[in-house]
């Protein structure tokens, strides 16, 4: 069940990817954000198949490195839409599977 997460995080990373194009005509928005929805579509499967501890690995780092490079963003331009929103969300994406990932590696369970 925790594969849940990684997979509408992707979907929105991938929506907003492809709104940025629609909007703006952003090439790079639309790569970065189906790629980045990709690979949390990728943790997810991995998580959903038998592979949890290197999904949640995975979907870690992603979510840490999208979330320095938003904050950075936000920052920068001082608006909170969409990089503050991003940031946000990569955040708790980050938290979660962080903490889904100690549980997989020691064996325990904070539910």
């Amino acid at each position: 069940m925790s594969q849940h997460l990684n997979y509408t995080v992707g979907g929105l990373m991938a929506a907003g990817g492809l709104a940025g194009y629609a909007k703006k005509r952003s090439v790079p928005s639309l790569v970065a954000g189906v790629s980045i929805g990709l690979v949390y579509g990728a943790s997810g499967y991995m998580i959903a198949n038998g592979n949890a501890q290197a999904g949640h690995d995975l979907a870690t780092a992603l979510s840490v490195i999208v979330t320095a490079i938003m904050a950075r963003r936000a920052s920068s331009s001082g608006k909170l839409m969409p990089a503050g929103a991003v940031a946000s969300l990569a955040l708790l994406a980050a938290a979660y599977n962080a903490r889904k990932s100690y549980e997989w590696r020691n064996g325990i369970s904070f539910s």
